[in-house]
């Protein structure tokens, strides 16, 4: 990353230091100290951890900046929550306000894995699997009786070559205007006030076994990356049960 032009006081010097998260993700791996008339400060340094949302305290040493207060969650974070499906049909579409929507105060920043995961859970709570994947367009593909995942397939180099997930296997695709995924059970949908009518060619309604389904989302795991060229895995979806009434 190329370092940026900060201003320099007179009589101080500006040094390039390596960052020392302990387990925090910042977008920059170098800060800048400034040394003023012998005293050091940091400059132009990140202002929160991207994993969560914490505002770092810095010490300063001879080679590094490091951060006092390490990371909590220095693996990323999975999410897992459940959904109930007693009516054995899903919506499936990226956005289903205002039937469902959260509220963004008390939460980490949204753009955070940890603000991502808390609305993840707080959809859940009210009966919408949610979960965010970017401007990529998924897909919610079958692999087993009971078991899918939100994905998007990495497809060969060879236009007309087959894609690492059979097209027969997808059950919708998923515009992301929202740049997320939102799944309920249709009959709940329609009880918070879901109209049938309003529905476009974006939303699209999947059969299939009644139960309780566990949703793993995997997009703030450390090392997640959503621009590869391979396939990318966003949830994985599991009938664990029956459906509870």
């Amino acid at each position: 990353m190329s370092e940026p032009h900060l201003p320099v006081p007179d009589g101080g010097t500006l040094t390039w230091l390596p960052l020392k998260p302990i387990g925090h993700q910042f977008t920059r791996d170098e800060v800048a100290v400034l040394d003023l008339h012998g005293e050091a400060h940091v400059m132009d340094a990140p202002y929160s951890c991207d994993v969560c949302d914490m505002a770092p305290r810095w010490q300063i040493t001879e080679h590094a900046v490091h951060v006092q207060d390490p990371c909590p969650y220095p693996d990323g974070i999975t999410t897992t929550i459940t959904l109930n499906v007693p009516s054995g049909r899903i919506l499936v579409t990226d956005d289903l306000r205002p039937v469902y929507r959260w509220e963004r105060k008390g939460r980490a920043d949204y753009s955070t894995a940890l603000g991502q995961a808390q609305v993840v859970r707080a959809m859940a709570a009210i009966g919408c699997a949610f979960g965010p994947v970017g401007n990529t367009c998924p897909g919610l593909y079958r692999t087993g009786e009971d078991s899918f995942v939100i994905a998007r397939p990495r497809y060969s180099e060879d236009e007309n070559g087959d894609p690492d997930l059979p097209e027969d296997t997808c059950l919708a695709n998923i515009c992301t205007a929202l740049w997320a995924y939102s799944i309920a059970d249709v009959e709940h949908w329609k009880a918070r006030g879901g109209d049938p009518g309003s529905l476009g060619w974006t939303d699209t309604i999947v059969d299939i076994t009644p139960g309780t389904y566990q949703f793993t989302h995997h997009s703030g795991e450390r090392g997640f990356d959503s621009d590869t060229a391979d396939a990318v895995i966003f949830a994985h979806i599991q009938r664990i049960g029956e459906a509870q009434s």
